[in-house]
């Protein structure tokens, strides 16, 4: 066992003694590995490596004795943004690409963004390893607090200013059907929670103990997870839920994005949504059921209500038993402004051409279709990169909208679905929810994959299917359990006709919300200030 027990210190060692621009590097690349656990790679057990090593890299640079406080509190911050700066960088790269769509425009901004966002996301993993390191011994219970520390540090990101909570760390189970299943119970932020927790406890193995008393800690972790992956593999064996009575044919066009705003393309475009709207039905499609046709995000290129003979047009192309609902621009005319203001919308459209029901988009991209400090970075020159040069207005409140039939849905623009917690107003109980998105910005790199998985993540937190259009993929239909039923692929042209699956009974985490793990987190890190506050070593 001492043989062993010599052997499994080797890794630890060689963290817990880095020191200087060694141990600085080593948090980044340790961050930067942990990014691989995200989608499209899934590879979750690399957690297993990444967050050990970032618990041995602070066991090794924090000094005890209440002298040190500051210097704890100034390394644990400089430890964990490096970590956080690795892992968003490594996660984030893809939205580069963006700033290639109109290279003239806006590819010198290119690397600044894909610096700028990682570093400043980088500020809350910084501030949650500098509070856990605040409070840090060499107990067992150091690895609750580091969990609860960047949980309250995931959730300060997903809400701060308009909130950007795009690949909490909770996200690196998610290429699991059976352990996501938890996020039912407990949402993004506990799977955040217990993936920080349970990745970690493999650090326990290093600790000055007896070599049984830190097995039982980890077998306890591993019992955990054992219990976790049981739930969700009972959650997946029960039969699924029966279809609804409403079938869905959603539309994906691929419409490249330097195509798609084009004014000699704009005819071009408009008689590809018209034609795959009519194409014969296929799949589980019935014939003279009630169907919900859905376009992707900003699909036409021009404004909706100021045709309308387009509006006539989409009414010949539904045909009396079907509607559309489509992502599209909308103005409106600004209170004493020169201009109008636009919204970046959700439209139901009946089978007459009528407009039934509008909603508009509340959670805003920065700098896509809005610039945050306006006056000051459009000086720089830093305007958004989507839509109107003055960017886009925001929507008043989340809204669930109705089909003909009855079904309410609640539509999701684009990024507005990687937004965990109560998604509708109060007493709102919407069947589905429908996301729209345009990825194409983005093109073949991880970013429509981590966008998919994410939006898949909601629907297993709130118990109810997903039907989601998005112009260049991944456009699906998803069941309340986050299985994926019907899907096209990125960059495939094509139509998915099913049928709408039922929603199950309201989750845990929908009736809850993040309030029981955020209290979780708060008093674990209360507990530990109150019982342990830099009075003894870390070697305890």
């Amino acid at each position: 066992m001492h043989w062993l027990s010599q052997r499994l210190s080797i890794l630890p060692n060689f963290f817990l003694l880095a020191w200087g621009w060694q141990r600085r590097m080593l948090c980044l690349l340790c961050g930067a590995l942990g990014a691989f656990a995200l989608p499209p790679y899934d590879f979750s057990p690399v957690l297993l490596l990444s967050f050990p090593c970032l618990v041995w890299l602070l066991d090794g640079a924090l000094e005890p004795g209440a002298d040190k406080l500051f210097d704890r509190l100034r390394t644990g911050f400089a430890l964990g943004w490096l970590f956080g700066f690795g892992y968003f960088l490594s996660g984030l790269w893809w939205i580069g690409a963006a700033f290639l769509v109109e290279a003239e425009r806006f590819a010198w901004l290119m690397p600044f963004a894909v610096l700028a966002m990682p570093a400043g996301l980088a500020l809350f993993t910084g501030l949650g390893v500098a509070l856990a390191a605040l409070l840090w011994t060499g107990e067992f219970r150091r690895i609750l607090l580091l969990a609860a520390c960047l949980t309250l540090a995931d959730w300060l990101r997903g809400h701060v200013l308009t909130g950007f909570p795009w690949n909490s760390f909770g996200m690196g189970i998610s290429g699991s059907q059976v352990l996501s299943q938890t996020a039912s119970l407990v949402g993004l932020y506990g799977l955040t929670f217990l993936t920080v927790a349970l990745a970690s406890a493999p650090a326990l193995l290093a600790d000055v103990r007896p070599y049984a008393v830190r097995l039982r800690a980890v077998l306890a972790a591993a019992g955990v997870v054992c219990a976790i992956a049981a739930y969700g593999a009972i959650r997946l064996w029960q039969p699924a839920p029966p279809a609804a009575d409403l079938d869905i044919r959603i539309v994906q066009p691929s419409i490249g994005q330097k195509d798609k705003w084009r004014p000699d393309m704009r005819d071009e475009i408009f008689r590809t949504f018209l034609d795959m709207t009519e194409a014969p039905l296929s799949g589980q499609a019935r014939v003279g059921q009630p169907r919900l046709v859905v376009w992707p995000e900003s699909a036409v290129p021009f404004l909706l209500t100021r045709e309308p003979g387009a509006l006539l047009r989409i009414g010949k192309a539904l045909g009396s038993s079907a509607e559309l609902v489509t992502g599209a621009v909308r103005a409106e005319a600004g209170a004493g402004d020169p201009g109008p203001d636009y919204y970046n919308s959700v439209y139901v459209i009946d089978g007459g051409g009528a407009v039934r029901g509008i909603y508009d988009k509340v959670r805003l991209v920065p700098f896509g279709e809005y610039v945050p400090f306006k006056p000051l970075l459009e000086t720089l020159g830093i305007t958004n990169l989507a839509g109107p040069l003055d960017g886009f207005e925001a929507g008043y409140q989340p809204r669930v909208l109705t089909t003909s039939g009855g079904v309410g849905f609640l539509p999701l623009i684009c990024y507005e679905a990687i937004f965990p917690g109560r998604l509708s107003g109060p007493g709102e109980s919407p069947a589905f929810l429908l996301n729209v998105t345009n990825d194409a910005w983005f093109g073949r790199t991880p970013g429509p994959y981590q966008h998919f998985a994410q939006a898949r993540l909601r629907a297993i937190e709130t118990g109810l299917p997903m039907v989601r259009a998005a112009n260049t993929g991944i456009s699906a239909i998803v069941d309340p359990r986050g299985v994926v039923i019907e899907e096209l692929g990125v960059f495939e042209k094509g139509l998915i006709d099913g049928r709408l699956p039922q929603r199950l009974s309201s989750t845990l985490y929908r009736i809850l919300g993040d309030v029981p793990v955020i209290v979780v987190s708060i008093i674990l890190v209360v507990f530990t200030s109150a019982r342990r506050y830099n009075r003894v070593s870390r070697l305890d």
